[in-house]
């Protein structure tokens, strides 16, 4: 299989010309008046430039108005920027060669890095941003070769939703699935009931392999080693849920958002989803509950977490590191941090916000929980080699759910394939 465009195109703009433009469309929007004591020549030091991949969020969205306050804490002008998540890696290496990099950059963390092999971030202990007091599990998407690169600005990642009505008419408590065994078990209880088990995403690109990712590790599986027994048996549970008629077949073609609708039409019992779907899942009118995803032996699996880190692209000149750090540490510290996560729909990274969270809306416990037992993508020190191992992963897992292939001869390909990567 060829790299992810993604990593394509930031290969392409590592190598090529500075005689060619980024072609940039910046959409600046209003902020404090900017204090002219911090201006240095002929670098402004007045303004922020701030770029993040939230293009559906404008000037006037909680997400817009939490910069723009926070470039008023920092007594600067706010120049924000959106771009579509597929484009900032590659947009931020070619900004860096130009000398026309943002002062900060918001990035998925899986992209971070892959952004420091280019060289286009500064560590912590260049810009001196605070990683204090950060759970260390989440902090770890953002570690290369020990140093820390940006701050994380909140977290997501997955858990079971449940339909009460469907459970209680099985005879199933949510509270009994701690473990496979256990889930196994309610799913056949449900589908003696004429309903079905669980729905998922199998699909062959990122949103699958996150899926499967908590299965996966679950079972006590590393993604340095794709063709483990340990992979093999969460790929053959996958395979089992289809067969047995616990899960659609349409569960290889659909991403997240149509596995989610399948839930929501009410016919399913169990849908495997994120913390970003708990606002449409309390405006669906399914009684029911979150519970975390088991692991195969018995307790909370470790998901992949989801979320951006608040980070700092490379500067010709040093004293803007200053309006960076200002604007990153107002944005992810104490009760500013609150104040994001909430604009974001996230789950805090600071145990003492979570715990404020919990008190505000009881339902986050759940969540809470399965980020802290969750863990980066790009951890297990695969670093930029994680996007190769993911596409390898999403496609070995849809080719065997689907039928098509065994578990065990396709997950050796894959490992080889990763191998020779």
């Amino acid at each position: 299989m060829a790299p992810s465009a993604s990593h394509r195109l930031l290969r392409r703009a590592a190598t090529c010309s500075l005689a060619f433009g980024c072609g940039l469309l910046l959409a600046a929007c209003a902020g404090a008046s900017p204090d002219q004591s911090i201006k240095s020549g002929a670098s402004d030091l007045r303004t922020v430039n701030v770029w993040d991949p939230y293009t559906q969020w404008d000037e006037a969205s909680p997400w817009g108005q939490r910069v723009k306050a926070c470039a008023a804490d920092a007594k600067v002008a706010l120049k924000r920027s959106k771009f579509n998540l597929a484009d900032l890696t590659a947009k931020t290496v070619l900004a860096v060669q130009q000398g026309t990099a943002p002062d900060v950059l918001v990035i998925d963390n899986t992209e971070v890095s892959s952004l420091v092999d280019a060289g286009a971030l500064s560590a912590a202990e260049v810009t001196g941003a605070d990683v204090s007091g950060i759970a260390q599990n989440v902090l770890g998407a953002g570690l290369v070769d020990g140093k820390t690169y940006g701050v994380p600005i909140g977290a997501n990642t997955l858990a079971l939703y449940y339909n009460q009505k469907i459970l209680d008419a099985a005879g199933v408590d949510p509270a009994s699935v701690t473990d496979w065994s256990s889930l196994n078990a309610a799913l056949a209880k449900v589908k003696a009931t004429g309903k079905r088990g669980i729905t998922f995403s199998a699909i062959g690109t990122e949103e699958g392999s996150f899926q499967f990712l908590p299965w996966f590790w679950g079972a006590g599986a590393d993604l340095r080693k794709l063709d483990s027994p340990q992979a093999v048996a969460a790929l053959q549970l996958w395979a089992s849920w289809v067969k047995q008629g616990y899960a659609d077949k349409s569960v290889v073609n659909n991403a997240q958002d149509p596995s989610w609708h399948e839930f929501t039409d009410g016919d399913v019992a169990f849908a495997e989803n994120g913390t970003w779907q708990l606002t449409a899942f309390r405006k669906s009118g399914i009684h029911g509950g979150v519970i975390p995803i088991p692991s195969k032996a018995a307790g909370t699996a470790q998901a992949p977490l989801g979320g951006e880190f608040v980070t700092m692209p490379v500067q010709r000149d040093a004293k803007r590191y200053d309006i960076g750090k200002r604007l990153t540490s107002c944005l992810t510290r104490g009760e500013n941090a609150y104040a994001t996560d909430s604009a974001l729909s996230y789950i805090s990274v600071l145990p003492a916000m979570q715990q404020k969270q919990i008190k505000a809306d009881p339902q986050l416990a759940v969540w809470v929980t399965a980020v802290s037992a969750a863990k980066g993508r790009t951890s297990d020190n695969l670093g930029s080699k994680y996007p190769r191992v993911s596409q390898l992963l999403s496609g070995a897992v849809q080719a065997v759910v689907s039928g098509a292939a065994e578990a065990g001869p396709t997950l050796t390909a894959a490992q080889l394939a990763s191998a020779t990567s």
